[in-house]
């Protein structure tokens, strides 16, 4: 969960720029730029933007565990009904598609074939939840419609694979040992085992693709600077610029 901050004072944008912190966002140079941007403003820029998952705007939201991919994506999806009449774009959460732990980056294939390629042609796409704790997919397929916008929300979510095809890609990152935390408090203490393990495999993927500076728009999911956390995100860097902290 994101702490609560103070209202943000003015509809205008902010921005900082500080000797580095050691929290290891973007660096650019010898500093870190930090700029509060509005999540509407954003919704604007995938809305005016080119369609290339068929007819589909798709929006990548990447980063490592416990960054807070979950929380930018939600809001990002509500700025996106606010601009289409309360319709909510599908939000997909590659966490659901994977088959347990060993599945971390070669889930793609059923993304793929189960709601990328049917979105692609223009069909609803649909899929089944695996169920952590029933070790198991789950019987009911969620739909996935083919509309203006998708979002699809997960560790690797912004691969090199898919980069033709992202209207938009966003890396959300935040430092290493809070990203435990907040694994470690919302799943508890007996995961630690796999959670290492996972982490080994998210650096992994993160150094060999490259995907820091690859990504449209760095997110620093636990910032410091005031402002409305439901209305604005603070962005890191410039837009491919700089490297971003996704070591686990």
């Amino acid at each position: 969960m994101m702490p609560s901050r103070p209202r943000h004072r003015s509809p205008k944008r902010s921005a900082r720029v500080a000797g580095s912190s050691g929290r290891g966002n973007v660096s650019v140079g010898r500093v870190n730029v930090a700029v509060i941007e509005a999540y509407a403003g954003l919704a604007h820029r995938v809305l005016a933007g080119p369609a290339r998952l068929g007819r589909t705007r798709l929006v990548a939201v990447d980063g490592p565990s416990g960054a807070g991919k979950s929380v930018f994506a939600a809001r990002l999806a509500d700025a996106l009904a606010e601009r289409a009449g309360g319709v909510r774009p599908p939000l997909v959460h590659t966490d659901d598609l994977l088959d347990g732990w060993d599945d971390q980056l070669t889930f793609w294939t059923r993304l793929e074939e189960q709601v990328l390629g049917p979105v692609r042609a223009g069909r609803a796409g649909g899929y089944r939840r695996y169920s952590w704790v029933r070790r198991r997919f789950l019987d009911r397929v969620v739909p996935v419609p083919a509309g203006p916008v998708l979002i699809v929300e997960g560790v690797s979510a912004a691969r090199a694979a898919v980069r033709p095809e992202l209207t938009l890609s966003v890396l959300v990152t935040a430092p290493a040992e809070l990203r435990l935390r907040r694994a470690l408090a919302r799943d508890g203490e007996q995961i630690l085992p796999e959670l290492r393990r996972w982490h080994a495999g998210e650096r992994a993927h993160f150094t060999a693709d490259g995907t820091a500076v690859a990504v449209d728009l760095v997110v620093d999911g636990a910032p410091d600077l005031p402002h409305d956390a439901d209305r604005y995100y603070v962005r890191v860097g410039g837009r491919r610029s700089g490297s971003a902290d996704v070591a686990g």
